[in-house]
């Protein structure tokens, strides 16, 4: 049995490689940039107006002129005009280019347009005011994103404006949930009174799905020569297993067993943590398996504390380690890491962790509830309110 720091870097010693895709920009969220994105041209490509309002010639007003004639209209998305008299005006529109001529723009709200002729009502304006010169923000060829970035919307946003529909980013690896146990059957099923649906598998689902990575589900028998016999088949067509069920001491819990005769080297089995324990965790040159145990809670901890940072830092990125205060005093009796089902509120900018009752690493009804775990030490008995412990997030940050 090895505690769960150790179990956390015996498993990153062991990150896979991953290859490089291209996919098309509206599933590019939350993915990791293998490319050199560069601006295709100056952004923005044109001197823009940033305000509605009058652009002027603006040593006009440094003559003294308050009153400008309004000589016509540019609005965004229209060619770009030309101010005949520089002591005139054309009004223009937020996001139009900057009239040839004008290099000043005075918001609407400071002048007062009567009889096509525009008077200021302010007694000061700023050269260049309200324009945003082309190129301020990157000239064309300028790296706009590199290699490694997570993409959100707002690298969304750059990628769409330099005309990419698609980008290259690093590829998950091929995956496969294996559930297992005789007592399971289908969301479609109708179980028997000794059956229950197999929930663990579209938990992991969605939350792979969620992080981009796209799994296919499996589920196997209580039996050793079939169990072997799939296992075969799924390990040779997947980097990445991830099972749920079979490995405990039960007499019918054989996955490891059936794990190490396919030439999966083991790691380690059991981890010195509540719940969660039976975890198994082993290798092969061409695989990472993660053999999680049955129970609804213990699947999903397992998952968010091992499996998604393993995923998250192969990528190379690197999530830190969030910290919560405990809200309420909690005492575990155990030479175990505790981890503690959470709802988290923020108290005025202190992020408070309250304790979720629960029924056990069966009792998934209860996760509804929960934002995460707090990761208590085995080295205590006692934890007292507001005192800072390690979180595990379980909900999309």
């Amino acid at each position: 049995m090895v505690s769960v720091s150790e179990a956390t870097s015996f498993i990153q010693q062991y990150l896979f490689k991953p290859e490089k895709e291209r996919i098309k920009i509206d599933l590019l969220e939350g993915r990791i940039l293998a490319e050199i994105v560069k601006a295709d041209r100056d952004f923005p490509p044109f001197d823009r107006v940033s305000m509605d309002g009058i652009a002027i010639h603006f040593k006009a007003f440094e003559e003294g002129w308050r009153d400008f004639k309004v000589e016509g209209l540019q609005a965004a998305g229209q060619p770009r005009t030309t101010l005949k008299d520089v002591n005139n005006c054309i009004e223009v529109m937020t996001g139009a280019m900057l009239p040839i001529g004008c290099d000043t723009v005075i918001r609407y709200e400071d002048v007062l347009i009567l009889n096509k002729i525009a008077r200021l009502k302010v007694d000061s304006i700023e050269k260049a005011q309200s324009t945003h010169p082309r190129g301020g923000d990157a000239k064309k060829g300028k790296t706009l994103l590199r290699p490694g970035h997570r993409i959100s919307p707002s690298e969304i946003a750059l990628l769409v404006s330099v005309g990419k529909s698609d980008a290259e980013v690093l590829a998950f690896p091929k995956t496969a949930i294996v559930s297992t146990g005789n007592e399971l059957v289908d969301i479609h099923d109708s179980p028997q009174p000794h059956q229950i649906r197999r929930s663990n598998s579209y938990t992991l689902q969605t939350a792979l799905t969620t992080i981009g990575c796209v799994p296919t589900l499996f589920h196997l028998e209580d039996e050793r020569n079939a169990l072997e016999r799939e296992l075969t088949k799924i390990l040779n067509n997947y980097q990445l297993v991830i099972l749920s069920g079979g490995v405990s001491k039960g007499k019918f819990d054989l996955v490891p067993a059936a794990l190490e005769s396919l030439g999966i080297k083991k790691v380690f089995h059991e981890v010195r943590q509540k719940p969660g324990k039976p975890f198994w965790f082993g290798v092969s040159k061409k695989n990472s398996v993660f053999a999680l145990p049955g129970n609804p809670v213990s699947t999903f901890l397992c998952y968010y504390k091992y499996v998604k940072p393993w995923l998250i830092k192969s990528m190379g990125i690197d999530d830190g380690q969030d910290s919560v205060i405990l809200a309420s005093d909690i005492s575990f009796q155990s030479d175990l890491t505790y981890f503690l089902q959470v709802k988290i509120k923020n108290e005025s900018g202190r992020l408070m962790a309250y304790p979720i009752s629960s029924g056990g690493s069966g009792d998934f009804a209860s996760l509804k509830d929960v934002d995460g775990f707090l990761e208590l030490s085995s080295e205590r008995k006692d934890f007292k309110a507001g005192e800072a412990f390690p979180f595990i997030p379980s909900r999309n940050k």
